[in-house]
């Protein structure tokens, strides 16, 4: 959550571009768009694939 705000503080306080946002986050564009899109209380949600170990 912390990082959407930070986006969300560069676009509106800022009047930063997306690219220039993606650029010194170090996010891909589109994350940042689709953050800047979706409503104020959303929490991204990262699903990782459990894989089998190698031994």
């Amino acid at each position: 959550m912390d990082m959407i705000g930070k986006v969300r503080r560069m676009k509106l306080r800022d009047q930063l571009s997306l690219s220039e946002i993606a650029r010194r986050t170090g996010l891909a564009r589109n994350t940042v768009k689709k953050w800047l899109k979706a409503p104020g209380d959303v929490v991204p949600k990262y699903e990782r694939i459990k894989q089998a170990g190698k031994l």
